[in-house]
C-alpha cells in the first residue's frame, strides 16, 4: 500500500473528505486500501459482511445515487443470517445522499442485546488495542473498524450504552444523540423506547459532521460558535458512579482540573435518583426486547445464542405492573435530570468505570465486592438511554496502555454544546 494511502486509512473523516475533494486519492483507491487493511486484520472480527464489489461500485459512482436495494443484514444473528431487506434504512439513505460509500456490516452482539460483541455465530470480536480484551458492545465491530483504520467512520446503535461503551474501551469518539433525533426506520429494534443510533468516529469533529449528515441539522456548525468559557460543568458524584478503577478516576480528575484552568466552572453535583436507573433500565429493556422477539423466541429459542436467549426468556416473565412501575420511576429520574440542568450546562462523568476487560471475563473485583462486567459497563451509560439526553464519549488518557473514555452529557437537543465541550476535552487530552 502506498504511504499516503496507508496514512489516510487512519486519518479522521474530515481529512479523508478533503483528500477526496482535492482528488489526491480516488474513492476506488481508498476502498481498496480499506479492504486490504480489513483482510490483514481479520482476527479482530470487525465485519460480518465485509466490503466487496458493491462497495467498489459505490466508490466508482460516489457522486451518483444508486438504485435502492438492501444489503444482507443479519443483526449479528443466526435467524437473519441470509436476510436481505428490500430497501435501505433511512439513515443509510441519508448517508448515500451525502456522498458516503457504504462498506458493509460490522460485527455486533447478537441482536445488539449485550455489551461484549462475543458473537456465537460470527466470531468473538477483539479489541484493536489488545486482542486479548473485549471491544465492548453491542456496536463493537464499528468501534474496532474505526480504531483499526478499516473505515473512515461507522454507525452504531445504543440501547443501554452500545455506542459509548465500545468507544470508551477501544479509544474512539461515540455520540448518542437525543432520543428520536435520528430516525430508526429500517433498523432492527431491541427496545423501542431506549433505542438510539449514532456515529463512531476518530474525532469529535467527525462525529459532528456525521451527525449533521444523518440529522439534516447544523449542530456541528453551531458547536464551533459555542463559547465554552464560563460554562457550568457538573461533575457527577453519586453512588452509581462509584466504584471506579483508580486510573479512570484519576483521568476524570485531570480532565476536571484542565477544564477549570480553561475557564469552565466545574462543581460536584448529585442525582440520588440515578441509583434507580439500573433496575429501571433492566425491567424496561427486558420487557421491550422480549416483546420485539416474541414470535421468534417462542418458535425458535435454540436459534439464539445462550446469553441472548436467557435474557429474552427472562423478559417474558416481566409483569405488566412491573413495567408500569419502572416507567413511573423513569419519569422521576428524567425529572431529576431536568432539574440538575437548571444548575449546570453539562454533566461530566466516566463513560465506563473500567478499561477494557479480558474476553470472557465475567466479574469486576472491587474492595466492596464483585460486580458483573456487563453491569459495570452499562452502569454509567444506561441512565441517558432512559432519559434520552445526548451523551458523547471521548478518549481521555490511558491506564496501562488501555484507553479511558469520558462522557459529556447535555440537555435534550443540545448536541451543539455537548460537541463543543467534547472538542475542548479532546484538545486537552492531546496536550
Amino acid at each position: 500500500m502506498k504511504a499516503p494511502l496507508a496514512s489516510l486509512t487512519a486519518a479522521p473523516l474530515a481529512q479523508v473528505a478533503q483528500a477526496l475533494r482535492r482528488r489526491a486519492v480516488s474513492p476506488v483507491e481508498l476502498v481498496d486500501a480499506y479492504q486490504e487493511r480489513i483482510e490483514r486484520t481479520a482476527n479482530l472480527r470487525a465485519f460480518i459482511t465485509p466490503p466487496g464489489q458493491r462497495a467498489r461500485r459505490e466508490a466508482q459512482r460516489a457522486k451518483q445515487q444508486l438504485a435502492r436495494h438492501g444489503v444482507r443484514t443479519t443483526a449479528g444473528s443466526r435467524i437473519l443470517r441470509d436476510w436481505v431487506p428490500s430497501a435501505d434504512a433511512v439513515l443509510v439513505t441519508r448517508l448515500r445522499a451525502a456522498g458516503a460509500v457504504l462498506f458493509g456490516k460490522t460485527n455486533l452482539h447478537e441482536f445488539a442485546y449485550g455489551v461484549t460483541t462475543a458473537n456465537p455465530w460470527w466470531g468473538v470480536a477483539r479489541n484493536p488495542r489488545d486482542v486479548r480484551r473485549s471491544p465492548g458492545g453491542s456496536s463493537g465491530g464499528s468501534a474496532i473498524a474505526v480504531v483499526a483504520g478499516l473505515c473512515a467512520a461507522a454507525l452504531g446503535s445504543d440501547t443501554g450504552g452500545s455506542i459509548r461503551i465500545p468507544a470508551s474501551l477501544c479509544g474512539c469518539v461515540g455520540l448518542k444523540p437525543t432520543y428520536g433525533t435520528l430516525p430508526l426506520d429500517g433498523a432492527v429494534p431491541l427496545g423501542w423506547s431506549l433505542d438510539h443510533a449514532g456515529p463512531l468516529t476518530r474525532t469529535v469533529e467527525d462525529a459532528g459532521i456525521l451527525f449533521d449528515a444523518l440529522s439534516g441539522g447544523r449542530a456541528w456548525r453551531q458547536a464551533q460558535r459555542v463559547a465554552t468559557r464560563g460554562l457550568r460543568v457538573g461533575l457527577l458524584h453519586d453512588s452509581i458512579v462509584r466504584p471506579l478503577q483508580p486510573g479512570v478516576s484519576n483521568q476524570l480528575e485531570k480532565a476536571a482540573a484542565a477544564l477549570r484552568r480553561h475557564g469552565l466552572r466545574v462543581r460536584d453535583v448529585r442525582l440520588p435518583e440515578m441509583g434507580w436507573t439500573v433496575v429501571t433500565q433492566l425491567v424496561t429493556l427486558r420487557a421491550e426486547a422480549s416483546a420485539a422477539h416474541a414470535q421468534w423466541i417462542r418458535a425458535r429459542p435454540r436459534a439464539y445464542g445462550r446469553d441472548v436467549r436467557i435474557r429474552l426468556q427472562l423478559g417474558a416473565l416481566v409483569a405488566g405492573a412491573d413495567y408500569v412501575l419502572a416507567q413511573r420511576m423513569r419519569a422521576k429520574i428524567t425529572q431529576a435530570v431536568r432539574g440538575v440542568f437548571d444548575d449546570v450546562d453539562i454533566l461530566l462523568l466516566p463513560t465506563t468505570p473500567i478499561t477494557a476487560p479480558m474476553v470472557g471475563e465475567r466479574t469486576v473485583r472491587w474492595r466492596t465486592g464483585a460486580e458483573p462486567v456487563d453491569g459495570a459497563l452499562v452502569r454509567l451509560t444506561a441512565p441517558f438511554n432512559l432519559t434520552g439526553v445526548p451523551a458523547l464519549s471521548i478518549p481521555y488518557g490511558e491506564v496501562s496502555g488501555l484507553p479511558v473514555g469520558l462522557q459529556v452529557v447535555g440537555r435534550w437537543n443540545d448536541e451543539a454544546r455537548v460537541l463543543a465541550v467534547g472538542r475542548l476535552i479532546e484538545a486537552l487530552a492531546s496536550r
